[in-house]
């Protein structure tokens, strides 16, 4: 029997879909406030995005707009992207309220501490993406050759930050989950203990996969933080197996 059943939370499959119909109206109306925010704080986001071209191309980081359209896309994708960044700690949020009735009570306490560091790891993964990323440009600047005359199309440079933001938000989740996988009996310390340095040599393929640049710094500052997470996560599931 699913836990989510009347038996266990008391509520039948329609008020379940009934509550899941909620939580999604609740999230769709939030990325919507925070996209319209984000609309009309436009020019201060774009120079936030645009600060680390800048920092390495002082004398010229205008973006080439070459299609009419660009402008507008640029704003909507902007309003979208900031309206779901905005959101986190409302999805995160609605999410735990959805999953909640069907935990038992000894699991109810480790939610909160989860979904806050879930939301914490994010941001901290996007931060070290946005410091990282004014080094790519200057790697794939380099890798170019410098007889190339560099103008960004704004579009394609904000999808490659918007990439490098959100693949490093998600794999910062790392330390999140494998707590609570630790919490949940699927594995144990003393297991992830033995075998760091496979993990080490996997979060090194990993971070070469899913950073967006290819540059070796930013593989570095993927890596680098995410061996350390694993070590903190084994102790951290080591207390709270206690």
């Amino acid at each position: 029997m699913s836990r989510f059943s009347k038996a266990a939370t008391g509520m039948t499959l329609g008020e379940h879909l009934s509550e899941a119909r909620h939580r999604f109206f609740v999230t769709t109306a939030s990325v919507f406030v925070f996209g319209v925010i984000s609309f009309l704080l436009y020019a201060p986001i774009l120079r936030w995005l645009q600060h680390p071209y800048c920092a390495i191309s002082v004398s010229q980081c205008k973006f080439l707009v070459t299609n009419p359209l660009d402008g507008l896309s640029l704003r909507i994708k902007i309003s979208v992207y900031g309206g779901i960044v905005f959101s986190l700690p409302v999805i995160f949020w609605q999410i735990w309220r959805f999953i909640n009735p069907g935990l038992k009570k000894n699991e109810k306490k480790y939610i909160i501490p989860f979904v806050i560091a879930a939301v914490i790891f994010f941001i901290i993964g996007m931060i070290v993406a946005y410091l990282s990323f004014g080094h790519a440009l200057a790697f794939l600047q380099a890798v170019g050759g410098n007889t190339l005359i560099t103008e960004y199309n704004p579009n394609q440079y904000l999808s490659l930050l918007t990439l490098m933001l959100f693949a490093f938000g998600l794999t910062f989740e790392f330390p999140v989950l494998l707590v609570a996988l630790q919490l949940a009996g699927a594995v144990t310390p003393k297991a992830l203990l033995r075998n760091w340095r496979y993990a080490c040599i996997g979060i090194t393929i990993a971070s070469a996969v899913f950073t967006p640049s290819g540059d070796p710094l930013s593989m570095c500052a993927l890596a680098v933080p995410l061996v350390v997470f694993y070590f903190g996560a084994i102790g951290v599931g080591k207390i709270c197996r206690k």
